[in-house]
């Protein structure tokens, strides 16, 4: 903030205390081209009008009633900063002729950043003590970004992020207005300086560089006037905290300080009118102005340029020393008691904010009485400050004498609580535990009935069984569903496809409503998917489903993009293939109106019934309105003390109320409320079973939805919305029959089942038809558990390792070699794989693949590639992206374009090296085409038709045995441009979770053998 800009007064003694010291008269070299025309007097008015701007944001903060406008004070903060800086700026380049940025910049550091660093090392040390871990964790990103001067952003990123909604707010959330300003600072004086350089050799120097700076800064202020309408309308976080759409606001005040108001001499009565009307405007802003209120965007207007009309009020004219006059509101403004107030409001500004989150944070919410009472407490600490810190530096001969003494300070004072920061940062993250994502592979089983979470669990209540709550806090606070980006943001009108499982099934589940439909991802898609389904995800964040108007808090404005998006998806719905089942859920507090909700839901639910698919309605689960996760790291062994109102967070639901009765025909209802707040007492639990429920104040937790799926499933067969599933190892519904499956379950360092597998061993097959495995590999492959071997943790690890500059891995192939489509049928096969975590250089040569061979193969090793050869997977070097390819034909040239293959080249995968991804291919010869899934999205296909009929007949119409194997070296990593070297890292495994292969249709029985 522009707080203290000017030096301050310099009282004489013989001086009264209002009166500004006697300059004398400024050089001119050229008449009115000569210094800057509004002196470098010290302006009493301007600190006065300080005291006005802090004491609006402190009554805002406070949350005194009817000053809820408090919050333009910022306003004029910005404006005064644009008319100081660049006056400053604009006198030395023309008495000088440079600007010098050393001593600027030296200048803003020991005024600025001592005291903000003093403030920023307080809350990083308060915070550890009066905060909750997580809630820490988050404070000391907070000082990072405060004490780099990118707050700002930091807010801005967290405000238009709808899931990252229902956090506490930050100690430091009033630094985004300092780092708007000292980002003006770093942007402003190189931009003069620059435009110094080409006007300083003009013959009137100073007409020349005002002019110039004039032209640049009204260019620049109409530009950024506009990107904040703009974004006003569509991004109200963004407008009220982004740099470029406050510039404007700057330059208002830097146009202040070029234009020659100096030549105007203005009656004294329209000075006045002037300056009070201007005052009297910044006073009816903070009355009459609101949360409600638009901001910036024009409305921001009034209490610009009204700071702009106090400033101008008191500029002096031609041969005026002042202009206060004795009824000027300058006059008043230049009181002792003003001034006072604004030499203090930096250090007050930067105080009062944590003062009060960090005493709400120790004592709870706090009415405005009590807030006013901290604020004016906060008077204390920046005393001290302003006395003990901001003054001696700022005073300092010994900083001040040399540029890069000023900088020190400084750099230091940025060093400081970034180090602390980083420190009790560091030591919260150890303390809450691990914050890698949750392995819901590894989750109890829930139960399907009665009144626990768990089937294994008997007991109940929020601290039922011993150990840590899953997921931890830090896991929980990012535990979504695992669906891309299919809970599209505000701004979007139009989901994608978001497809997931079997895509190309004709049944399908619509899961369809706003986020609290997208919490049942997980359970809808293993629904689906153990049926053969697809499911499909039609989902918006913060979107009523029912055909309500609502504003958007992220866009700050009517959530048109709500309507659109929501008639879409139900035309969508209308003229798409009809689904089996459709799945609608919403938060139901997006008004009270009881009527108006039944309305509104019902124009929804008649172009759904239309539909003539089964509906079922999830009723809305409980709105803890905390931060559950917080409160949990910081009562880890008393979660029942995180417990929340029942009569709060499960109010009635007015539709599932109406189904009930029979009043919504077509419409069932199934709710888990019973399991997930028991019971009937007045409070609901946080965690059960040892599952952390909520990953906010609202949501439930991905794996809170995980271990709810066999409710679910139970609840919408008992509704006669789904068939029942079959028993697994069985026909898997719609006619798919399992013939392999494998989880690789077994202690750690144990060797996979030898009943499904079998190892190659060495660097070539028996009789060795194709030296180094016929791609020039270098490995020499083994069946030690050194290569080879599970993790105890249900998945396989294959590891290349090297000793003695010799490497070895693994390769291990399906014993069964009969996995064959049925005739005019479906084979799918299918594994979960987490590619080697290894890159750059360290990768080179690393060759990770999933793939099948034709079982003629198995006689005599050869026939390649006639016989086909699908891979499902392969990576190279470590690369973010995967492939999968179809070798068939001859070996050079052919219908396969051999040695190449039909491939379906690079697939962007940016998580496919840290977690774990779907994998699969399907042989259709019903449909005639080969189909590569990754995470269940087609995105390759092969067809009979690129081929002679007895090519793809050879190809791909007999058994298949399936190859898991990480390769060092070879032809393929060797064409992507690297070669094993020194540098290669042996020891990163390619882990698999599952394998897994299906049949389906074709009107024949499962193919012989069993898996």
């Amino acid at each position: 903030m522009p707080f203290l800009l000017a030096p301050g007064p310099r009282r004489k003694r013989s001086a009264p205390a209002s009166t500004p010291p006697p300059v004398p008269p400024a050089p001119r070299s050229g008449g009115e081209s000569g210094p800057s025309p509004h002196r470098s007097t010290f302006r009493p008015d301007i600190e006065g009008l300080r005291a006005v701007a802090v004491l609006a944001v402190l009554a805002f903060h406070a949350e005194i009633p009817g000053l809820a406008g408090g919050f333009v004070g910022v306003d004029v903060f910005f404006v005064i900063s644009g008319y100081l800086i660049t006056g400053l700026l604009v006198r030395e380049a023309v008495s000088t002729g440079r600007i010098r940025l050393g001593d600027f910049f030296s200048r803003r550091a020991r005024r600025l950043l001592p005291s903000a660093a003093v403030v920023l090392a307080a809350v990083a040390v308060a915070g550890a003590w009066l905060t909750v871990p997580l809630r820490r964790t988050d404070l000391e990103y907070d000082v990072l970004a405060a004490a780099l001067s990118v707050a700002n952003w930091r807010f801005v990123s967290q405000r238009t992020d709808y899931l990252a909604a229902g956090h506490d707010q930050s100690p430091l959330l009033h630094f985004w207005s300092l780092a708007v300003e000292e980002q003006f600072y770093l942007f402003w004086a190189p931009l003069l300086a620059v435009v110094v350089l080409f006007a300083a050799r003009a013959v009137r120097r100073g007409r020349a560089v005002r002019s110039v700076v004039a032209l640049v800064t009204g260019a620049l202020a109409l530009s950024s006037f506009a990107l904040s309408l703009h974004w006003t309308e569509h991004s109200v976080s963004l407008a009220y905290l982004g740099t470029p759409s406050r510039v404007w606001q700057f330059g208002v005040g830097a146009l202040l300080a070029l234009l020659p108001w100096h030549l105007l001499r203005g009656p004294r009565p329209l000075r006045l009118l002037c300056g009070w009307g201007g005052a009297a405007a910044i006073g009816w802003c903070v009355v009459a102005y609101d949360a409600s209120t638009p901001y910036p965007g024009y409305a921001a207007l009034v209490p610009t340029l009204a700071t702009a009309a106090v400033i101008l009020a008191a500029i002096p004219g031609r041969g005026e020393r002042n202009v206060q006059g004795a009824y000027g509101v300058g006059r008043l403004l230049a009181g002792r008691a003003p001034r006072a107030v604004g030499r203090l409001s930096y250090n007050l500004y930067l105080w009062h904010w944590p003062v009060l989150v960090l005493a709400e944070a120790r004592l709870g919410t706090l009415g405005w009485p009590a807030r006013t009472a901290l604020t004016l407490a906060a008077v204390l600490p920046a005393l001290a400050t302003m006395r003990w810190v901001e003054q001696p530096l700022r005073r300092s001969r010994t900083v001040s004498e040399l540029p890069r003494r000023g900088l020190a300070v400084g750099v230091s004072a940025i060093v400081l609580p970034v180090a602390l920061a980083l420190v009790v940062g560091t030591a919260t993250l150890h303390l809450m535990g691990p914050a890698t994502p949750v392995d819901v592979k590894g989750l109890p089983p829930g139960a399907a009935s009665g009144p626990s979470l768990l089937a294994a669990s008997g007991a109940s209540g929020a601290s039922a069984g011993d150990g840590p709550v899953v997921p931890n806090p830090v896991q929980a606070r990012k535990d979504f569903p695992p669906d891309r980006n299919c809970q599209v943001a505000p701004e979007v009108t139009r989901s994608p496809e978001c497809l997931f499982g079997a895509v190309d099934s004709p049944d399908r589940i619509v899961l369809l409503g706003d986020s609290h439909a997208g919490q049942w991802f997980s359970p809808m898609l293993a629904i689906a998917s153990q049926r053969g389904w697809a499911l499909q995800e039609l989902v918006k964040q913060g979107c009523p489903l029912p055909q309500l108007a609502v504003d958007s808090p992220q866009l700050g404005r009517a959530y048109r993009e709500c309507d659109t998006w929501r008639a879409d998806a139900l035309e969508r719905l209308r003229t798409g293939p009809k689904p089996r089942l459709i799945v609608i859920a919403s938060l139901n507090r997006y008004t009270t109106n009881a009527e108006l909700l039944s309305a509104a839901w019902e124009k929804t639910l008649k172009p759904l019934r239309a539909i003539g698919a089964p509906i079922v309605y999830i009723e809305d689960t409980p709105v803890p309105g905390t931060d559950i996760p917080a409160c949990v790291s910081g009562a880890p062994d008393d979660v029942a003390a995180c417990a929340f109102k029942r009569a709060e967070a499960v109010p009635a639901d007015p539709l599932a109320r109406r189904i009930a009765t029979g009043a919504v025909p077509g419409v069932r209802v199934i709710g888990v409320n019973s399991v997930l707040c028991p019971g009937d007492g007045p409070t609901c639990p946080a965690v059960r079973d040892r599952i952390l429920l909520y990953r906010d104040d609202a949501h439930l937790t991905n794996v809170a939805a995980v271990v709810l799926t066999p409710r679910l499933e139970r609840l919408l067969t008992d509704a006669g919305a789904l068939p029942a599933a079959t028993a697994p190892g069985a026909s898997v519904g719609d006619g798919w029959t399992e013939l392999l499956r494998d989880d690789f379950e077994g202690p750690a360092g144990s060797r996979p089942s030898p009943a499904n597998w079998q190892y190659d061993l060495g660097t070539c097959y028996p009789g060795c038809p194709a030296p180094q495995w016929g791609t020039g590999e270098i490995e020499t492959m083994t069946d030690s558990t050194d290569n080879v071997r599970l993790d105890g943790k249900g998945a396989l690890e294959i590891v290349p390792t090297r000793k003695g500059g010799a490497w070895s891995s693994g390769r291990i192939e399906t014993v069964r070699s009969d996995f064959a489509p049925p005739p005019g049928g479906v084979l799918r096969i299918e594994a979960s794989i987490a590619l080697p975590d290894v890159t750059g250089p360290k990768a080179a040569g690393y060759w990770p693949a999933f793939w099948t061979l034709g079982a003629e193969l198995r006689d005599g090793y050869t026939g390649w590639p006639g016989v086909g050869e699908l891979d499902v997977m392969e990576s190279v070097n470590g690369r973010d992206t995967v492939f999968g390819s179809m070798h068939c034909g001859v070996l050079e040239g052919g219908p396969c374009e051999e040695p190449v293959g039909l491939t379906s080249g690079p697939q962007a995968c940016a998580t496919c090296r840290t977690e774990f991804h779907a994998y699969a291919v399907e042989v259709d010869l019903g449909a005639g085409e080969v189909r590569w899934y990754l995470d269940g999205r087609v995105y390759h296909r092969v067809s009979a038709g690129q081929m002679d009929a007895g090519t793809w007949k050879r190809a791909v119409d007999h058994g298949v045995f399936l190859i898991l194997n990480v390769a060092i070296g070879g032809k393929l990593p060797a064409a992507d441009g690297a070669t094993v070297g020194p540098d290669t890292e042996p020891g990163h495994p390619m882990r698999v979770d599952r394998v897994m292969v299906k049949v389906r249709g074709g009107g024949s029985g499962p193919v012989s053998g069993s898996g």
